[in-house]
Protein backbone atom coordinates (compact mmCIF):
# COMPACT_ATOMS: atom_id res chain seq x y z
CA UNK A 1 0.00 0.00 0.00
CA UNK A 2 1.39 3.37 -1.01
CA UNK A 3 1.29 6.44 1.08
CA UNK A 4 -1.02 8.90 -0.57
CA UNK A 5 -0.26 12.51 -1.14
CA UNK A 6 -2.81 14.44 0.73
CA UNK A 7 -3.74 16.21 3.89
CA UNK A 8 -3.83 13.16 6.09
CA UNK A 9 -1.16 12.29 8.63
CA UNK A 10 1.95 10.70 7.23
CA UNK A 11 3.13 7.54 8.93
CA UNK A 12 6.68 6.51 8.99
CA UNK A 13 7.50 2.89 9.40
CA UNK A 14 10.87 3.60 10.91
CA UNK A 15 11.21 5.63 14.01
CA UNK A 16 13.54 8.57 13.70
CA UNK A 17 16.56 8.22 15.84
CA UNK A 18 17.28 11.41 17.73
CA UNK A 19 20.88 12.45 17.45
CA UNK A 20 22.75 14.05 20.32
CA UNK A 21 23.17 17.79 20.02
CA UNK A 22 26.90 17.53 19.23
CA UNK A 23 26.26 15.31 16.18
CA UNK A 24 23.63 17.51 14.57
CA UNK A 25 25.03 19.39 11.62
CA UNK A 26 24.91 23.12 12.12
CA UNK A 27 24.87 25.68 9.32
CA UNK A 28 27.78 28.07 8.84
CA UNK A 29 25.99 31.03 10.39
CA UNK A 30 24.89 29.09 13.45
CA UNK A 31 28.36 27.66 13.89
CA UNK A 32 29.85 31.16 13.86
CA UNK A 33 27.35 32.33 16.46
CA UNK A 34 28.07 29.31 18.68
CA UNK A 35 31.82 29.92 18.42
CA UNK A 36 31.34 33.58 19.31
CA UNK A 37 29.22 32.64 22.34
CA UNK A 38 31.84 30.22 23.59
CA UNK A 39 34.59 32.85 23.17
CA UNK A 40 32.54 35.38 25.14
CA UNK A 41 31.92 32.83 27.86
CA UNK A 42 35.64 32.06 28.16
CA UNK A 43 36.48 35.76 28.28
CA UNK A 44 33.85 36.36 30.95
CA UNK A 45 35.18 33.47 33.05
CA UNK A 46 38.71 34.83 32.73
CA UNK A 47 37.58 38.23 33.96
CA UNK A 48 35.65 36.74 36.85
CA UNK A 49 38.60 34.61 37.89
CA UNK A 50 40.83 37.65 38.52
CA UNK A 51 39.34 38.82 41.81
CA UNK A 52 41.71 40.57 44.16
CA UNK A 53 41.45 39.16 47.70
CA UNK A 54 42.75 42.46 49.12
CA UNK A 55 39.94 44.52 47.61
CA UNK A 56 37.51 45.82 50.28
CA UNK A 57 34.09 44.21 50.36
CA UNK A 58 31.05 46.32 49.58
CA UNK A 59 29.07 47.45 52.64
CA UNK A 60 25.74 45.95 53.59
CA UNK A 61 22.56 47.87 52.81
CA UNK A 62 20.23 49.08 55.55
CA UNK A 63 18.07 45.98 55.15
CA UNK A 64 21.03 43.62 55.64
CA UNK A 65 22.18 45.59 58.69
CA UNK A 66 18.68 45.08 60.08
CA UNK A 67 18.75 41.41 59.11
CA UNK A 68 21.98 40.83 61.07
CA UNK A 69 20.22 41.84 64.29
CA UNK A 70 16.92 40.24 63.34
CA UNK A 71 18.55 36.82 62.84
CA UNK A 72 19.69 36.59 66.45
CA UNK A 73 16.26 37.61 67.77
CA UNK A 74 14.44 35.24 65.40
CA UNK A 75 16.65 32.28 66.31
CA UNK A 76 16.00 32.85 70.04
CA UNK A 77 12.24 32.96 69.46
CA UNK A 78 12.19 30.02 66.99
CA UNK A 79 15.03 27.63 67.92
CA UNK A 80 13.56 24.73 65.88
CA UNK A 81 13.53 26.61 62.57
CA UNK A 82 16.78 25.85 60.73
CA UNK A 83 15.89 27.09 57.22
CA UNK A 84 17.68 30.26 56.14
CA UNK A 85 14.82 31.07 53.80
CA UNK A 86 12.36 31.20 56.70
CA UNK A 87 14.49 33.75 58.53
CA UNK A 88 14.83 35.82 55.37
CA UNK A 89 11.10 35.79 54.68
CA UNK A 90 10.24 36.76 58.24
CA UNK A 91 12.86 39.52 58.17
CA UNK A 92 11.55 40.83 54.85
CA UNK A 93 7.99 40.95 56.14
CA UNK A 94 9.05 42.78 59.30
CA UNK A 95 11.18 45.25 57.29
CA UNK A 96 8.23 46.07 55.03
CA UNK A 97 5.97 46.67 58.02
CA UNK A 98 8.48 49.01 59.73
CA UNK A 99 8.08 52.78 59.49
CA UNK A 100 10.82 55.09 58.23
CA UNK A 101 11.51 56.18 61.82
CA UNK A 102 12.11 52.55 62.83
CA UNK A 103 14.38 52.01 59.79
CA UNK A 104 16.43 55.18 60.47
CA UNK A 105 19.05 53.64 62.82
CA UNK A 106 19.78 50.88 60.32
CA UNK A 107 20.05 53.36 57.47
CA UNK A 108 22.46 55.45 59.57
CA UNK A 109 24.64 52.39 60.24
CA UNK A 110 24.60 51.52 56.54
CA UNK A 111 25.60 55.09 55.61
CA UNK A 112 28.48 54.97 58.10
CA UNK A 113 29.69 51.67 56.65
CA UNK A 114 29.45 53.11 53.15
CA UNK A 115 31.67 56.11 54.01
CA UNK A 116 34.24 53.75 55.57
CA UNK A 117 34.10 51.61 52.44
CA UNK A 118 34.65 54.62 50.18
CA UNK A 119 37.73 55.60 52.21
CA UNK A 120 39.10 52.07 51.96
CA UNK A 121 38.44 52.00 48.20
CA UNK A 122 40.30 55.28 47.69
CA UNK A 123 43.29 53.89 49.57
CA UNK A 124 43.04 50.61 47.67
CA UNK A 125 42.86 52.35 44.27
CA UNK A 126 45.81 54.62 45.13
CA UNK A 127 47.83 51.61 46.22
CA UNK A 128 46.91 49.75 43.02
CA UNK A 129 47.93 52.75 40.86
CA UNK A 130 51.28 52.94 42.66
CA UNK A 131 51.87 49.24 42.02
CA UNK A 132 51.11 49.69 38.29
CA UNK A 133 53.60 52.58 38.11
CA UNK A 134 56.21 50.41 39.85
CA UNK A 135 55.59 47.59 37.37
CA UNK A 136 56.12 49.98 34.44
CA UNK A 137 59.38 51.22 35.97
CA UNK A 138 60.58 47.66 36.47
CA UNK A 139 59.70 46.85 32.87
CA UNK A 140 61.71 49.87 31.69
CA UNK A 141 64.68 48.86 33.86
CA UNK A 142 64.53 45.26 32.68
CA UNK A 143 64.86 46.25 29.01
CA UNK A 144 68.14 45.08 27.54
CA UNK A 145 70.72 47.85 27.23
CA UNK A 146 71.01 47.25 23.49
CA UNK A 147 67.33 48.18 22.99
CA UNK A 148 67.74 51.38 24.96
CA UNK A 149 70.81 52.33 22.92
CA UNK A 150 68.92 51.58 19.67
CA UNK A 151 66.02 53.78 20.77
CA UNK A 152 68.40 56.64 21.60
CA UNK A 153 70.22 56.29 18.26
CA UNK A 154 66.95 56.29 16.30
CA UNK A 155 65.88 59.43 18.15
CA UNK A 156 69.21 61.10 17.29
CA UNK A 157 68.84 60.12 13.61
CA UNK A 158 65.37 61.66 13.53
CA UNK A 159 66.81 64.87 14.97
CA UNK A 160 69.58 64.95 12.34
CA UNK A 161 67.05 64.46 9.52
CA UNK A 162 65.02 67.35 10.85
CA UNK A 163 68.17 69.52 10.92
CA UNK A 164 68.98 68.58 7.30
CA UNK A 165 65.50 69.62 6.21
CA UNK A 166 65.95 73.00 7.86
CA UNK A 167 69.27 73.64 6.01
CA UNK A 168 67.71 72.81 2.61
CA UNK A 169 65.06 75.45 3.06
CA UNK A 170 67.66 78.24 3.63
Amino acid sequence: MKASKGKGPVRKDKKEVLKPVEEIKVGKRKAAIEADKSRRKLAKNAKLGKKDPNKPKRPASAFFVFLEEFRTVYKKEHPNVKAVSAVGKAGGEKWKSMSTAEKAPYEAKAAKRKTEYEKLMKAYNNKEDDEEDDEEEVAERSKPIAKIVEEEESAEEDDEEDDDDDEDED
